[in-house]
């Protein structure tokens, strides 16, 4: 915890009307659908300034492949008597909840993944009134380099345990911090305005596979891109099956479900 008083001074910058939840995660692959978490750390930021930090290392319940291994220095052994995430879903779920979520690739990434996590113990944990704030894509969106070099540019400091997911955390709040000042006349220190300019098109799953356009859900992938979801399900009953049957996000079939649960009650 001593490390917050670091950035301590530049929290007042940021405008929260409710906690904002910084998050990483460590995992046993890029597959949000077949890999798993090995370890998840959140720093909460909370309206008043205050702030508290929670690292879990997490019994993947699969092999951790040698190769993700070796990025994250977290091997079968270090987790084999950690809780599961089913262990350590409530927990999680009641320290980032009513939070807006931050990271660094935490749209592309970090979101789906804990969605699916979230999805397969039976908790709904929704998205669709949180902002999401991406560290990363306000970084690449002005200079195109990592997190190390996030931190090298905008705090001028090295980071230590690079892909600890505590360090990568801590990191990705100053670089944040960083940015909110150096590019103070483009940037409002605002949750939403934050949330807006650093989603790049609006999606409405963690799989990607819907994307908002004029207001109407439409598939963004496929025979049917650009077409809206209710327009195909009312004249392609069979592509409802097809995709609940396939290798899908269970966020994205969890949400085309919605859709056509709306669909019957119209």
């Amino acid at each position: 915890m001593e490390q917050l008083g670091l950035f301590g001074a530049t929290a007042s910058k940021l405008k929260l009307t409710r906690p904002l939840a910084i998050f990483d995660l460590e995992s046993t692959g890029i597959d949000v659908v077949k890999d798993r978490i090995v370890e998840i750390s959140v720093l909460r930021v909370n309206p008043d300034g205050t702030k508290e930090t929670k690292t879990y290392r997490v019994n993947p319940t699969i092999p951790i492949p040698i190769e993700s291994s070796m990025i994250h220095g977290i091997y079968d052994e270090d987790v084999a008597t950690s809780p599961t995430f089913k262990d350590l879903a409530k927990e999680l779920f009641e320290f980032m909840n009513p939070c807006d979520l931050a990271g660094f690739n935490s749209n592309k990434f970090d979101v789906p993944m804990l969605l699916e996590e979230f999805i397969r113990v039976g908790i709904s944990f929704s998205i669709d009134n949180r902002a999401l704030i991406d560290v990363h894509r306000i970084y690449t969106l002005f200079e195109k380099r990592t997190l190390e070099s996030a931190y090298k540019f905008y705090c001028d400091k090295t980071l230590e345990n690079a892909h600890s997911a505590e360090a990568d955390t801590l990191a990705t709040y100053e670089v944040l911090m960083g940015q909110l000042e150096k590019y103070a006349g483009e940037l409002k220190a605002d949750v939403q305005f934050l949330h807006d300019f650093s989603n790049e098109e609006r999606f409405l799953d963690s799989g990607r596979r819907f994307i908002f356009t004029g207001g109407k859900a439409c598939f963004n992938f496929g025979k049917y891109k650009g077409k809206t979801v209710e327009e195909v399900l009312r004249t392609d009953s069979g592509y409802y099956n097809w995709m609940m049957q396939g290798d899908f996000a269970q966020h994205t079939k969890q949400k085309l479900t919605e859709i056509k649960q709306s669909l019957k009650r119209n």
